[in-house]
């Protein structure tokens, strides 16, 4: 099963995606916030681009797990997602996302402004494998 990944961010938002049967993440793009009606509009062309059969959206939350300002408007926009787009939600717990990303590109040997270009899809990619290595009863779909 191909699945997405969200690592939404109120100024860019990060999209990743599997291949078709789901085993491997691979960044796709990144969203650039301007107008909510803009932003969705691009993001369910993505979805309907990349067809897949859930979504998932990477949950931040602190290394305790207290949630936080970030978490809540996570929270609201997978209501807002969920409103527009007849696919499965999941959320998947993301602590230090972007850290490790960053980590992974500046490995890769990107500097700081080629980071910040990709930064972001990195983290949905981050977020994806850590949803695909999850067993799947234990997956957190969103009601």
């Amino acid at each position: 099963m191909k699945f997405i990944a969200i690592d939404y961010g109120t100024k860019r938002t990060g999209l990743a995606a599997t291949d078709t049967g789901g085993s491997m993440a691979f960044p796709r793009r990144t969203i650039t916030m301007t107008t909510k009606d803009r932003f969705f509009g691009e993001l369910l062309a993505f979805i309907e681009e990349e067809r897949p059969a859930g979504i998932v959206v990477g949950l931040p939350t602190l290394l305790d797990g207290t949630e936080t300002l970030m978490t809540r408007q996570v929270r609201n926009f997978a209501a807002r997602l969920m409103r527009r787009c007849d696919l499965p939600v999941y959320f998947m717990a993301e602590m230090l996302s972007s850290h490790e990303a960053e980590a992974d590109l500046r490995e890769a040997g990107l500097d700081n402004r080629e980071i910040r270009k990709v930064v972001d899809q990195q983290a949905a990619v981050r977020i994806l494998e850590t949803f695909l290595e999850e067993p799947v009863d234990r997956r957190c779909r969103v009601e």
